[in-house]
């Protein structure tokens, strides 16, 4: 079974004359010699349509591995504030007092040392969250998790003065309503 082109074919089936399908074949010749002639691009709609949809699935894919990286940085940030915390934590020491702080408005208290208790006083450790737990860290390990992220930090108290044991006025306490 041979295969003829159209044109054959309307020929045989006598729906056309062979004046008519020459008078086509040059038109359609003349036509691709113009074009190449003007150096005319013949504007193809469907590679066109094809190349925005590839443009637009690479835009996707770029916002998508966005999204992703900033997920594994905001993952990575996570695991290395918990590894500070860690191998920064202190310890509470043998409970003698309770050492009351606030915690988004509600009132908590951790059973310490009496020497951890100044220290907390005086601004040289903070209390942070972890995982549901309070843990107390140095202050300046704080510093460096607060530049992360704010949101484990509980409580950090501004340094003080330690009051040296040569103070002959170490006794005398100032009271907290004497105005200047």
């Amino acid at each position: 079974m041979s295969v003829s082109s159209l044109q054959d074919q309307l020929l045989k089936a006598g729906l056309t004359t062979k004046d008519k399908a020459n008078k086509a074949k040059s038109a359609q010749r003349k036509k691709k010699k113009i074009a190449r002639k003007q150096k005319q691009d013949i504007v193809d709609e469907s590679k066109l349509a094809a190349e925005q949809l590839i443009a637009e699935k690479a835009d996707k894919a770029r916002e998508l591995n966005q999204i992703k990286n900033a997920e594994a940085e905001e993952k990575a940030v996570l695991a290395q504030i918990k590894q500070i915390i860690d191998s920064n934590q202190q310890d509470t020491g043998k409970p003698a007092v309770s050492f009351n702080f606030s915690d988004n408005g509600a009132i908590k208290s951790l059973d310490v040392s009496n020497e951890v208790h100044r220290h907390l006083s005086n601004g040289r450790l903070a209390i942070t969250r972890l995982d549901g737990a309070y843990k107390l860290i140095p202050t300046p390990v704080a510093a460096k998790i607060m530049q992360r992220s704010d949101d484990f930090i509980v409580l950090i108290n501004e340094p003080t003065e330690e009051v040296s044991e040569d103070d002959p006025y170490a006794d005398y306490q100032i009271p907290d309503d004497l105005m200047w």
